[in-house]
């Protein structure tokens, strides 16, 4: 897949775990696990708003475009 997610990488920085993140934006462990593995098709905008509030990043620290997996 051409899209990375380095939601783990920021997870790690901000040392939180993906239990408390997902317990803060509302959204089950299953569903944020299958976004951290990368095996979902698409992220609404305000599931992806609520991680990067929490992780106070920006959604550029969480998705990177690699051309060589395109």
């Amino acid at each position: 897949m051409a899209i990375i997610v380095r939601l783990d990488v920021m997870l790690a920085l901000r040392k939180m775990t993906s239990r408390e993140l997902a317990s803060r934006i509302g959204i089950s462990e299953q569903n944020l696990s299958l976004l951290r593995s990368g095996k979902v098709r698409g992220v609404r905008f305000n599931t992806l708003a609520g991680i990067c509030k929490e992780l106070e990043c920006q959604p550029g620290d969480l998705l990177e475009f690699d051309l060589e997996n395109e």
